[in-house]
């Protein structure tokens, strides 16, 4: 653990990427991932003491993974980690170095279930620690620019200089380094040499107080199993065969992931009628990348309220475990 004095900024280390290692430097796809220690990510990282300033540092492992199987228990002890931290009246901010695959599914996580008034920053990189020009330091150095500014607040992920919020994120290319985006609701702001532009707030995201973040901790750290909720897509000549399996097999929860405006084949979407009415919890999105699915009086099926399925799924399954998430399906 590095640690030196006055105000901290934490950074926890999940594996990912950015912490990858391949046999060739050029390699940048046959690489294995969480290979590289959080401490000897930071070393790679210049300028940092500059950005610091007097600040001090504290580093942690809370895990060392591929997020490709990012899961619960890993969920759970990193909101626990956050919560300790955002708890410490000496931490500024948070920085998570995490990987590309479900980064947004964690932050929307974090984001549910923390609701933090200081910053937590989701980092990552889309090349290996050892490919020739790495992205990682530069999104580690922009991360702590961020968790350092004074007006950040709230779980959000910085990826090749642009931040973007829980709610809006999401990987929208395989392999370009700008792999994210925000959506048609576009970014929070940009880092800039070592300083945030600031384009927009997030005037819908709320923010609770520390003993709140720990009863929503100790809820989800108490519920084993989590509730199990499944996402089904709809395309041409989809049938509701999945989810009258699903239903068979206890799913409590689903999410379709509708076309376009959260549109359903008919026999899918009987077969999710049926489910809601064997007491399975069903919400409705869209596959579409952008935009949101625009809810009428006539709906049988709830819709997500804007969240893409994959946090819908999220939400989802912090609701069946009785929590108020940041905005609720």
């Amino acid at each position: 653990m590095v640690q030196l004095d006055n105000s901290k900024i934490v950074i926890l280390g999940t594996g990912g990427t950015i912490a990858g290692t391949a046999a060739q430097a050029g390699d940048n796809i046959g690489y294995r991932a969480a290979q590289v220690g959080v401490d000897q990510l930071i070393r790679s990282v210049a300028s940092l003491s500059s950005v610091l300033g007097e600040g001090n540092l504290v580093t942690e492992q809370v895990a060392q993974v591929d997020s490709k199987d990012m899961g619960f228990a890993i969920w759970r002890e990193l909101a626990l980690r956050c919560a300790h931290w955002l708890a410490d009246r000496t931490v500024k901010g948070i920085v998570i170095t995490h990987g590309t695959d479900t980064l947004e599914e964690t932050a929307w996580f974090l984001q549910s279930v923390l609701q933090p008034g200081k910053p937590v920053v989701l980092t990552c990189a889309m090349r290996p620690a050892t490919a020739l020009a790495p992205d990682g330091p530069q999104n580690i150095l922009d991360a702590v620019t961020v968790a350092l500014d004074p007006l950040a607040m709230g779980v959000v992920a910085v990826c090749a200089g642009v931040v973007h919020s829980a709610r809006d994120v999401q990987k929208d290319h395989p392999y370009r380094l700008d792999a994210f985006s925000s959506g048609d609701a576009g970014p929070l702001g940009f880092v800039e040499e070592n300083a945030v532009r600031w384009v927009k707030f997030d005037e819908k995201a709320t923010y609770l107080s520390v003993d709140r973040s720990f009863f929503a901790i100790e809820s989800i750290v108490d519920s084993m199993p989590w509730p199990r909720v499944e996402i089904v897509m709809n395309y041409a000549g989809a049938s509701g065969a999945m989810v009258d399996m699903l239903v068979r097999d206890g799913v409590q929860g689903l999410v379709a992931a509708g076309t376009g405006n959260g549109s359903l084949h008919q026999d899918l979407e009987a077969a999710l009628i049926r489910a809601q009415m064997a007491g399975v919890k069903v919400v409705r999105a869209s596959r579409c990348a952008k935009g949101r699915v625009l809810s009428h009086s006539g709906d049988r099926i709830a819709d997500s309220h804007g969240l893409s399925p994959v946090k819908a799924r999220v939400t989802l399954m912090l609701a069946l475990l009785g929590l108020q998430a940041a905005s609720p399906v």
